[in-house]
């Protein structure tokens, strides 16, 4: 009896190995590393906000909107609950993503007022973070790149045969990845027109 419960227990241990259940495992494990990788960047992100606002508001004190914008939408990126769950939820994900497009657009828009500010480009605590904030969008875009591929071979993997079976019976589901809100506008190539519009007739 003890000998064809040990066969049976090999033969269930080798038909879940060539199922691709183990493939899965280490597919799921790895979105997950790398989805944490992209809210540890996004932290440093928000993290930075608060001190970049903090000295600019020193220099440019009219620029009160841009400043609240920048300060509401950390605020809103804060209040999202950012779980390695998130990405098995399309809806909480694109909300997610929503709210650090927001971000930043925030950050562009106070980096285009700074640059009516000699003197605060010119601040070396300024200078310092805005080096910060540049080296974290930087690794935000390669955190976010090692995202899209690990959820495109987990995705891959779920609906190839025989994994798919494996995916069914156990209920794995595709993953989300990142999408592009204005993918109409950035897939036109940029017109560049060195020609002087001609100056208008008096």
């Amino acid at each position: 009896m003890r000998k064809l419960f040990t066969v049976l227990a090999t033969l269930a241990t080798l038909s879940l190995t060539n199922c691709g259940y183990n493939a899965i495992q280490t597919n799921d494990e790895q979105v997950k590393s790398a989805w944490s990788e992209v809210l540890n960047q996004y932290q440093r992100r928000a993290d930075l906000v608060p001190n970049l606002v903090n000295s600019v508001k020193g220099f440019a004190q009219q620029e009160k909107d841009v400043l609240l914008g920048v300060t509401n939408a950390r605020a809103k990126v804060g209040s999202i609950q950012a779980t390695p769950e998130l990405v098995n939820d399309p809806g909480a994900f694109a909300k997610f993503q929503a709210a650090q497009g927001e971000l930043t657009s925030a950050l562009s828009k106070l980096l285009v007022v700074t640059e009516n500010y000699p003197q605060l480009k010119s601040d070396a605590l300024f200078h310092d973070l805005m080096s910060q904030l540049e080296g974290t969008e930087n690794r935000i875009t390669v955190a976010r790149n090692r995202y899209i591929k690990a959820v495109q071979d987990y995705n891959v993997g779920i609906r190839t045969f025989p994994n798919n079976l494996t995916a069914m019976a156990f209920g794995y589901k595709e993953k989300a990845n990142f999408t592009v809100d204005n993918e109409k506008e950035i897939s036109t190539a940029p017109k560049v027109d060195f020609n002087a519009a001609p100056a208008p007739a008096k």
